[in-house]
């Protein structure tokens, strides 16, 4: 044991206390944090490849079914647009340039009324000045699309009235509902509620908020090169632990071959210099590396 009272010195221990964090960090915090990740962008990848082969319900099953899966599910709905209902969603982009999504309530036949995301309108010549937004088809319409889970609300980020819209910075059912003095239905899709995002070419309908991209991403091989971080700090801490001894041990080897008596010789040995210093020995050696005291 006297040879490992190094790693009481205040170096070796803080670099312990460091490695033990770090590997504790890698496979509780780090690694599970991108292993989630990987295996909800799976589920979103999942639900979204179910829903283009599936064909679209009518969104009134949905309302009554209290499903907490319906998230890219393919909907129809019938009735109409709420006159006025207009709301844009700021800070948005399209083909690289400044774009507002524009929301309106749609009112279905049995009563109910929806969130409607009618897809993206670039800003006014290229600025982020909205333009004129065209009012959403009077009378009564079929309207097919996507159910989308509602992104909440950004903390400081309070609807306003600009540029003779009322502009909110994401879309959440229960602050449009707030926003439109409208009573919204949001459709049953997690704990936030969903609303319908048009597909091409429908009624009332911009450019439409493209599909995400259906891969894995990078998160399962970040989260195994954590662990293997993880693994791989300890290993490392007990390398040096390893090296540390070995250095040790030829020192010490060193000096008793320093210390062993001259082997015997017909010659006279040539007088020494009791001034002369022989080199310094393994107690100063080992103080000048890791501090004195």
């Amino acid at each position: 044991m006297r040879k490992l009272t190094f790693l009481l010195r205040p170096s070796w221990a803080i670099l312990a206390v460091i490695v033990v964090a770090f590997a504790y960090l890698c496979f509780t915090v780090l690694a599970p944090w991108q292993l989630g990740k990987n295996t909800s962008t799976e589920h979103r990848n999942q639900l979204i490849a179910d829903s283009v082969r599936a064909d679209p319900v009518d969104v009134g099953t949905l309302l009554t079914a209290q499903d907490e899966h319906t998230e890219w599910r393919r909907v129809t709905a019938a009735g109409s647009y709420v006159p006025d209902s207009t709301v844009l969603v700021r800070l948005r982009h399209l083909d690289g340039a400044p774009a507002y999504a524009v929301l309106a309530a749609f009112k279905l036949t049995d009563g109910h009324i929806l969130l409607v995301d009618r897809g993206m309108i670039a800003g006014l010549n290229g600025t982020s000045a909205p333009p004129q937004i065209p009012a959403a088809p009077a009378g009564v319409q079929r309207l097919e699309g996507r159910v989308r889970m509602s992104e909440g609300i950004t903390p400081g980020k309070d609807p306003l009235a600009q540029d003779g819209y009322r502009q909110v910075y994401s879309i959440d059912t229960a602050q449009e509902a707030t926003v439109l003095s409208q009573p919204i239905t949001p459709i049953p899709t997690g704990d936030r509620g969903g609303y319908l995002q048009l597909s091409e070419n429908q009624p009332g309908a911009f450019t439409p908020t493209p599909l995400p991209q259906l891969d894995a991403g990078p998160y399962l091989s970040y989260g195994l090169q954590w662990l293997a971080f993880g693994l791989m700090a300890p290993l490392g801490l007990g390398y040096f632990v390893y090296a540390e001894l070995r250095e040790r041990r030829r020192e010490r080897a060193s000096a008793t071959e320093s210390a062993a008596p001259p082997a015997q010789s017909t010659g006279t040995p040539p007088a020494s210099d009791p001034g002369t210093p022989t080199g310094p020995s393994t107690e100063s050696r080992l103080a000048d590396r890791y501090g004195r005291g």
